[in-house]
């Protein structure tokens, strides 16, 4: 049997079975997935990636109209290969801090299950819209400015997406000329449908003038204390 000198430092071992070698030729070659500036934006992290003793993290602050406290959610990044060229910030975890205690238990199950998701790293971006479409069912409400929320789930799903955002790990939705230039097409021709196209709209008549039973035209004004028609000059004081 021959012996082979080991010069490093020993981390891990394995027992080599029969049939080894077969089962992993069978085994598919995972290839890590490259952008076109060349950099990794799908990092694979393993799960013996251990936490550094601090995280750059930001806080967002949310007040629904369905409790009576605020929520702060807090996401925590880890930055891969510092100080290179393919320097990456990536989330790491997750807390949800609130007085309201009516949502502890589930509140605890998300943010472990989503902070499990982000160690294991990979294409994490599917998290907003999972969360994104769920729907509470006594209904959702509505954020100041016209935005609805279908459930807190959902609006946790956007606090997500403007992180995945600010890091860099999502594009920010934008439209293109073309769909700009759709949109004010539609803009234009919906307001001008919604104009006025009575005999109302122009008139040279004072504005409010009600109806003439007369001669059917909207010039019939109080005069003197008395109904008079500026077109026929039909007047009820005779």
């Amino acid at each position: 049997m021959s012996t082979k000198k080991i010069s490093k430092k020993i981390i891990g071992y394995a027992v080599k079975r029969p049939g080894d070698e077969a089962t992993a030729a069978q085994k598919p070659e995972f290839k890590r997935e490259q952008s076109d500036s060349g950099g990794a934006d799908i990092i694979r992290m393993h799960e013996k990636l251990e936490r550094p003793e601090m995280l750059i993290g930001s806080t967002y602050k949310v007040k629904t109209p369905v409790s009576d406290h605020a929520m702060y959610i807090t996401i925590n990044d880890i930055v891969l290969n510092e100080g290179t060229k393919h320097e990456k910030r990536r989330p790491f975890e997750i807390f949800i801090n609130s007085k309201n205690l009516d949502h502890y238990q589930w509140i605890v199950a998300l943010t472990r299950i989503i902070s499990a998701v982000f160690r294991k790293g990979g294409d994490v971006t599917f998290l907003v819209d999972e969360l994104k479409a769920v729907f509470d069912p006594r209904g959702g409400y509505w954020k100041p400015g016209g935005t609805f929320m279908p459930s807190i789930i959902a609006e946790l799903g956007y606090i997500v997406e403007k992180h995945l955002i600010f890091i860099g790990l999502l594009a920010a939705p934008e439209l293109d000329d073309a769909q700009k230039k759709l949109i004010e097409e539609k803009k234009a021709e919906f307001e001008a449908s919604k104009k006025q196209q009575d005999a109302f709209s122009k008139s040279e008549y004072p504005e409010g003038a009600q109806l003439c039973l007369k001669c059917s035209r909207a010039a019939v004004v109080m005069m003197d204390g008395c109904r008079t028609c500026l077109s026929c000059g039909d007047s009820k004081c005779g």
